[in-house]
């Protein structure tokens, strides 16, 4: 059962600092004018959350799930629907914070990068059969 279960604990620990992060007032940020020359709050968004969905596909992928596909897309989707709810969070909870579209964007970007390399990474090497595409009866 704990081999079961381990593989989500570097998802857990990634999404509790992620959301330590997304919930910081806004005067806890630098106002360096160079930072936002270079959207730096966009790129952190989508690291965040492209590792977000990595990390949750590994899980799925050692936790010796079938139908990785199905599940790799879930997970994207439940990815970008927490950083949907974040910026509501920001928004109406968090002080000298507001809710960003474009944040949601940078969060969609990242959480196709992270499926997309999960996919990469780990659909593309196994058979059908483990991906659930296909069962062993009828392949034969």
């Amino acid at each position: 059962m704990r081999k079961k279960i381990l593989p989500l604990f570097p998802a857990i620990v990634w999404l509790i600092i992620s959301t330590v992060l997304l919930t910081l007032p806004g005067s806890s940020f630098p106002k360096e004018d160079w930072l936002s020359k270079i959207c730096f709050d966009k790129w952190v968004h989508i690291g965040m959350f492209a590792i977000m969905v990595f990390l949750c596909c590994w899980a799925v992928m050692k936790m010796g799930k079938s139908n990785l596909k199905k599940l790799f897309l879930i997970v994207t989707i439940l990815s970008l629907a927490y950083g949907i709810g974040m910026e509501f969070v920001q928004k109406y909870f968090i002080s000298n914070r507001s809710f960003d579209g474009v944040d949601i964007v940078a969060d969609a970007v990242g959480c196709t990068i992270g499926f997309l390399y999960s996919w990469r990474r780990y659909i593309k090497k196994l058979t059908p059969v483990e991906t659930g595409v296909a069962t062993k009866t009828n392949c034969l």
